[in-house]
Protein backbone atom coordinates (compact mmCIF):
# COMPACT_ATOMS: atom_id res chain seq x y z
CA UNK A 1 0.00 0.00 0.00
CA UNK A 2 1.33 3.26 -0.84
CA UNK A 3 0.64 6.56 1.52
CA UNK A 4 -0.36 9.63 -0.78
CA UNK A 5 -1.78 11.54 2.64
CA UNK A 6 1.46 14.04 2.20
CA UNK A 7 -0.52 17.23 1.51
CA UNK A 8 2.06 17.16 -1.88
CA UNK A 9 0.95 13.59 -2.46
CA UNK A 10 -2.42 14.01 -2.32
CA UNK A 11 -2.70 16.53 -4.93
CA UNK A 12 -2.41 16.33 -8.70
CA UNK A 13 -0.97 19.15 -9.78
CA UNK A 14 -2.02 20.74 -14.19
CA UNK A 15 0.97 21.68 -15.17
CA UNK A 16 4.38 21.14 -13.78
CA UNK A 17 7.82 23.42 -14.26
CA UNK A 18 11.11 21.85 -13.42
CA UNK A 19 14.92 23.32 -12.79
CA UNK A 20 17.77 22.02 -15.26
CA UNK A 21 20.83 21.83 -12.91
CA UNK A 22 21.31 19.60 -10.80
CA UNK A 23 17.30 18.06 -10.55
CA UNK A 24 17.66 16.51 -14.33
CA UNK A 25 20.74 17.07 -15.59
CA UNK A 26 24.15 15.61 -13.05
CA UNK A 27 26.03 18.73 -13.67
CA UNK A 28 27.18 20.18 -10.36
CA UNK A 29 30.55 18.52 -10.85
CA UNK A 30 30.65 19.98 -14.50
CA UNK A 31 30.42 23.94 -12.10
CA UNK A 32 32.97 22.84 -9.61
CA UNK A 33 35.66 21.33 -12.69
CA UNK A 34 35.13 24.82 -14.53
CA UNK A 35 35.26 26.89 -11.57
CA UNK A 36 38.43 25.59 -10.55
CA UNK A 37 39.77 25.59 -13.65
CA UNK A 38 38.85 29.33 -14.04
CA UNK A 39 40.10 30.36 -10.80
CA UNK A 40 43.50 28.28 -11.82
CA UNK A 41 44.26 30.84 -14.59
CA UNK A 42 44.65 33.02 -11.62
CA UNK A 43 46.77 30.72 -9.58
CA UNK A 44 44.07 30.68 -6.87
CA UNK A 45 41.57 27.78 -5.77
CA UNK A 46 38.12 27.55 -4.21
CA UNK A 47 37.84 29.12 -0.48
CA UNK A 48 36.58 26.36 1.88
CA UNK A 49 32.77 26.58 1.63
CA UNK A 50 32.73 27.83 -2.06
CA UNK A 51 31.22 25.24 -3.66
CA UNK A 52 28.02 25.50 -0.95
CA UNK A 53 28.12 29.64 -1.49
CA UNK A 54 27.73 29.01 -5.35
CA UNK A 55 25.25 26.55 -5.48
CA UNK A 56 21.82 27.67 -7.33
CA UNK A 57 23.79 30.88 -8.04
CA UNK A 58 23.27 32.39 -11.67
CA UNK A 59 26.53 32.06 -13.57
CA UNK A 60 27.45 35.74 -13.47
CA UNK A 61 26.64 35.77 -9.77
CA UNK A 62 29.02 33.23 -9.31
CA UNK A 63 31.36 35.09 -11.37
CA UNK A 64 31.15 37.94 -9.17
CA UNK A 65 31.04 36.21 -6.09
CA UNK A 66 35.10 34.28 -7.76
CA UNK A 67 36.25 37.84 -8.31
CA UNK A 68 35.15 39.39 -5.15
CA UNK A 69 36.55 36.17 -2.85
CA UNK A 70 39.76 36.28 -5.22
CA UNK A 71 40.09 39.93 -4.33
CA UNK A 72 40.23 40.83 -7.87
CA UNK A 73 36.69 42.31 -8.50
CA UNK A 74 37.96 44.48 -11.44
CA UNK A 75 37.75 40.73 -13.01
CA UNK A 76 33.96 39.59 -12.77
CA UNK A 77 33.35 39.82 -16.39
CA UNK A 78 36.56 38.14 -17.39
CA UNK A 79 36.20 35.62 -15.27
CA UNK A 80 32.00 35.23 -15.48
CA UNK A 81 33.09 34.44 -19.74
CA UNK A 82 35.37 32.00 -18.74
CA UNK A 83 33.33 30.57 -16.07
CA UNK A 84 30.57 29.75 -18.75
CA UNK A 85 32.72 29.24 -21.72
CA UNK A 86 34.19 26.08 -19.34
CA UNK A 87 31.31 24.76 -18.48
CA UNK A 88 29.37 24.77 -21.14
CA UNK A 89 32.36 22.76 -22.98
CA UNK A 90 32.19 20.31 -20.47
CA UNK A 91 28.52 20.10 -19.97
CA UNK A 92 27.70 19.77 -23.67
CA UNK A 93 30.50 16.97 -23.75
CA UNK A 94 29.15 15.25 -21.01
CA UNK A 95 25.63 15.67 -20.39
CA UNK A 96 24.26 12.99 -17.77
CA UNK A 97 21.03 12.31 -16.24
CA UNK A 98 20.16 12.75 -12.28
CA UNK A 99 18.99 9.11 -10.98
CA UNK A 100 15.23 8.91 -12.36
CA UNK A 101 14.98 11.97 -14.27
CA UNK A 102 14.46 10.60 -17.63
CA UNK A 103 11.31 8.08 -16.35
CA UNK A 104 10.02 10.96 -14.30
CA UNK A 105 10.02 13.38 -16.57
CA UNK A 106 8.43 10.76 -19.57
CA UNK A 107 5.46 9.96 -16.94
CA UNK A 108 4.71 13.82 -16.13
CA UNK A 109 4.55 14.73 -19.90
CA UNK A 110 1.98 11.96 -20.86
CA UNK A 111 -0.46 14.04 -18.32
CA UNK A 112 0.35 18.00 -17.91
CA UNK A 113 2.49 20.37 -19.72
CA UNK A 114 6.14 20.84 -18.51
CA UNK A 115 8.65 24.07 -18.60
CA UNK A 116 12.16 24.17 -17.69
CA UNK A 117 13.04 27.17 -15.30
CA UNK A 118 16.71 27.39 -15.25
CA UNK A 119 19.64 30.17 -14.25
CA UNK A 120 21.60 28.56 -16.54
CA UNK A 121 21.67 29.90 -20.28
CA UNK A 122 19.25 28.73 -23.15
CA UNK A 123 21.82 26.80 -25.00
CA UNK A 124 23.59 25.08 -22.42
CA UNK A 125 19.72 23.42 -20.90
CA UNK A 126 18.61 23.19 -24.72
CA UNK A 127 22.38 21.40 -25.23
CA UNK A 128 22.17 19.31 -22.55
CA UNK A 129 18.16 18.08 -22.39
CA UNK A 130 18.58 17.43 -25.93
CA UNK A 131 21.46 14.94 -25.57
CA UNK A 132 19.91 13.23 -23.07
CA UNK A 133 16.79 13.11 -25.46
CA UNK A 134 14.36 14.88 -23.06
CA UNK A 135 13.92 18.81 -24.51
CA UNK A 136 11.01 17.62 -26.50
CA UNK A 137 8.97 17.11 -23.27
CA UNK A 138 9.23 20.30 -22.58
CA UNK A 139 6.81 23.20 -23.89
CA UNK A 140 9.02 26.46 -22.90
CA UNK A 141 12.51 26.87 -21.60
CA UNK A 142 12.51 29.60 -19.43
CA UNK A 143 15.85 31.46 -18.18
CA UNK A 144 17.25 34.85 -17.43
CA UNK A 145 17.08 37.98 -19.79
CA UNK A 146 16.95 41.56 -19.86
CA UNK A 147 12.93 40.96 -18.15
CA UNK A 148 13.06 38.02 -16.65
CA UNK A 149 15.49 37.94 -13.45
CA UNK A 150 17.40 35.03 -12.25
CA UNK A 151 16.49 32.88 -9.22
CA UNK A 152 16.50 33.50 -6.20
CA UNK A 153 13.76 36.03 -7.99
CA UNK A 154 10.65 34.53 -8.97
CA UNK A 155 10.57 35.14 -12.51
CA UNK A 156 11.43 31.85 -14.30
CA UNK A 157 8.88 30.08 -11.95
CA UNK A 158 5.96 32.75 -12.67
CA UNK A 159 7.12 32.71 -16.39
CA UNK A 160 6.86 29.33 -16.61
CA UNK A 161 3.68 29.02 -14.81
CA UNK A 162 2.27 31.98 -17.30
CA UNK A 163 3.78 30.47 -20.69
CA UNK A 164 2.34 26.60 -19.55
CA UNK A 165 -1.68 28.53 -18.85
CA UNK A 166 -2.02 27.80 -15.50
CA UNK A 167 -2.24 29.69 -12.09
CA UNK A 168 1.00 28.96 -10.09
CA UNK A 169 -0.55 28.05 -7.26
CA UNK A 170 -1.81 24.69 -10.04
CA UNK A 171 1.48 24.19 -10.80
CA UNK A 172 4.00 21.80 -9.17
CA UNK A 173 8.47 23.14 -8.94
CA UNK A 174 11.23 20.42 -8.97
CA UNK A 175 14.37 21.85 -7.70
CA UNK A 176 17.63 20.82 -5.67
CA UNK A 177 18.53 24.09 -4.38
CA UNK A 178 17.21 26.29 -1.95
CA UNK A 179 18.02 29.29 -3.88
CA UNK A 180 15.47 27.56 -6.19
CA UNK A 181 13.00 26.56 -3.76
CA UNK A 182 12.96 30.21 -2.94
CA UNK A 183 11.93 31.36 -6.49
CA UNK A 184 9.79 28.50 -6.82
CA UNK A 185 7.58 29.72 -3.33
CA UNK A 186 7.73 33.17 -4.33
CA UNK A 187 6.12 32.74 -7.29
CA UNK A 188 3.36 30.33 -5.53
CA UNK A 189 4.13 27.03 -6.84
CA UNK A 190 3.84 24.22 -4.51
CA UNK A 191 7.75 22.42 -4.50
CA UNK A 192 9.08 19.07 -4.80
CA UNK A 193 12.80 19.49 -3.51
CA UNK A 194 15.10 16.62 -4.77
CA UNK A 195 18.63 15.55 -4.01
CA UNK A 196 20.68 15.46 -0.87
CA UNK A 197 18.69 17.00 2.09
CA UNK A 198 19.67 20.58 3.28
CA UNK A 199 19.47 21.93 6.84
CA UNK A 200 16.19 23.96 5.39
CA UNK A 201 14.37 21.31 3.61
CA UNK A 202 11.32 22.73 5.26
CA UNK A 203 11.06 25.11 2.98
CA UNK A 204 10.34 22.71 0.05
CA UNK A 205 6.62 21.26 0.43
CA UNK A 206 7.87 17.56 0.18
CA UNK A 207 11.82 16.33 -0.06
CA UNK A 208 12.91 13.46 -1.12
CA UNK A 209 16.46 12.21 -1.72
CA UNK A 210 16.03 11.16 -6.09
CA UNK A 211 13.67 11.24 -8.61
CA UNK A 212 13.40 7.30 -8.64
CA UNK A 213 12.39 7.24 -5.05
CA UNK A 214 9.96 4.42 -4.63
CA UNK A 215 7.21 6.99 -2.92
CA UNK A 216 7.34 9.58 -5.62
CA UNK A 217 7.51 6.73 -8.57
CA UNK A 218 4.24 5.48 -6.96
CA UNK A 219 2.72 8.62 -6.97
CA UNK A 220 3.64 9.66 -10.56
CA UNK A 221 2.45 5.57 -11.58
CA UNK A 222 -0.88 6.80 -9.77
CA UNK A 223 -1.45 10.16 -11.14
CA UNK A 224 0.51 9.99 -14.35
CA UNK A 225 -0.97 6.86 -15.57
CA UNK A 226 -4.00 6.03 -13.81
CA UNK A 227 -2.66 2.61 -12.43
CA UNK A 228 -5.16 1.92 -9.52
CA UNK A 229 -3.03 -1.03 -8.27
CA UNK A 230 -0.68 1.78 -6.91
CA UNK A 231 -3.91 3.03 -4.89
CA UNK A 232 -4.50 -0.11 -2.84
Amino acid sequence: MNDFTHPLLSWTPEAAVLDCDGTLVDSERHWHEARIATLGTLGLRPSPGFAARALGLHYADCGRLMAEEAGKPELTEELTAELLRRFTALAAADPVLMPGAGAFVRALAERMPLAVASNCPREVVETSLGRAGLLGHFRHVVVPDAEVRAKPEPDVYRKGAELLGVDPDRALAVEDTLTGVEAARAAGLRVLGVGPRPAEAERAHLWVPALDAPVLLAWVRAHVTGDQESRS
